[in-house]
């Protein structure tokens, strides 16, 4: 079975259209471009085809008498039912990307920009997988376009659902831009569910953690990129927030000791967090360093394209078996560093910058070793 094309070409100028039928090669006849036989769905098919092609000469009729050019795009969009001068999608998201990176380091982290030129990417080939088009009007915009986009994320990209329902969350704002300025009356995600599955957060244990911070890794790059990531163990800061972290946010604390006073990158909440004295240690290390000096940062983080490519070699040489990233750095802040040595949730929600408690009970997953204590401690008791 194989999908059948039409093709109309102008002056040389092709444009493939989808039928969206299917049929057998072997029952096809390439000089007549119609199915062969004599059975019901032959006749079914053909009669399609010979409407299709009846369409395709009313549209160039038509065009000749509105007095317009003649093109195979042309016809082409009168097929697909696209409207002269009608807005599409993709110049829309263009013009909200350019803004986005109008204001990096101001209201936004590189990373977010990067997440939305993937967006409209994905966006763009999707059009061209479904519609076989290059744009799509936004006034076409309908929840089928939202159903089948999803599917094509998960079914052709085979992207993760959480990811998933990440792109899709980054496409709506987009479509709603559409609604607040008129061009779309009604948002087509209106009865699309957004969900989330839940995940195993992986963290480096108390044994892992250790591990990293006492093997030697010289002096060079992966010694620079294992202190920013135990630094980031030790505080819980994300990437975006270490890599923007300023001397200026470090203050002295209620205790007297020092304190990072910042505001998250991705949400912009404020974070106070005490430096324990294995990041100080760090902290201090690059005091001297000519990058931090100049540009008054606390350490001097490359990209995270590069960080994370260098810890993925750490943990090989550390023989770790987890995926290590950025990300895992702030779970093991959760996890390991504070809840399990019995920090209330209350007090790591306030530390990580999180606006509900909730967020932090999905970054902090009591592992066993907490449940253990506290059921040791029910059993002391309980002997009495």
């Amino acid at each position: 079975m194989r999908y059948l094309y039409c093709r109309v070409t102008v002056n040389g100028v092709p444009k493939d259209i989808s039928t969206k039928r299917i049929w057998h090669p072997s029952k096809w006849s390439v000089s007549a471009g119609r199915a062969t036989g004599n059975k019901e769905d032959t006749k079914t098919l053909n009669a399609y085809l010979d409407t299709l092609t009846s369409k395709i000469y009313e549209a160039k009729r038509s065009l000749i008498e509105a007095n317009k050019e003649v093109t195979s795009e042309a016809i082409k969009n009168i097929l697909l039912g696209r409207t002269e001068g009608g807005k599409t999608i993709l110049p829309i998201f263009r013009e909200h990307n350019d803004q986005i990176a109008a204001l990096i380091g101001a209201d936004f982290a590189p990373g977010t920009l990067e997440r939305y030129e993937t967006c409209m990417k994905h966006t763009r080939d999707f059009i061209k997988w479904k519609y076989q088009a290059d744009d799509f009007e936004i006034k076409n915009l309908d929840y089928e376009f939202i159903s089948q986009y999803e599917f094509w994320l998960k079914a052709v990209k085979k992207i993760s659902h959480n990811t998933t329902m990440k792109y899709l969350a980054n496409f709506k704002k987009i479509v709603l831009l559409c609604v607040k300025r008129g061009w779309l009356l009604r948002d087509p995600f209106y009865a699309f569910k957004f969900s989330k599955r839940e995940v195993d957060r992986q963290a480096l244990t108390e044994v892992e953690l250790k591990r990293v911070w006492e093997k030697d890794m010289g002096d060079g790059r992966l010694a620079l990129v294992k202190d920013i990531f135990l630094f980031c163990c030790y505080t819980g800061l994300a990437y975006a927030d270490i890599y923007k972290l300023k001397r200026t946010e470090i203050a002295d604390g209620i205790d007297g000791g020092k304190w990072i006073t910042t505001k998250r990158q991705k949400t912009d909440s404020p974070s106070r967090i005490p430096i324990l004295p294995m990041a100080m240690e760090i902290m201090e290390k690059y005091e001297d360093h000519p990058q931090c000096e100049n540009e008054n940062r606390v350490l001097p983080v490359l990209s995270n394209q590069k960080m994370n490519s260098y810890l993925k070699e750490i943990a090989d040489l550390c023989g770790i078996q987890k995926n290590i990233t950025f990300h895992l750095a702030r779970h093991t802040f959760a996890t390991t560093v504070t809840l399990t040595n019995g920090v209330p949730i209350e007090s790591v929600s306030k530390m990580l910058g999180h606006r509900n408690i909730k967020t932090t009970q999905q970054y902090a997953k009591i592992v066993d070793k907490k449940i253990s204590d506290d059921m040791a401690r029910l059993k002391d008791i309980l002997r009495r």
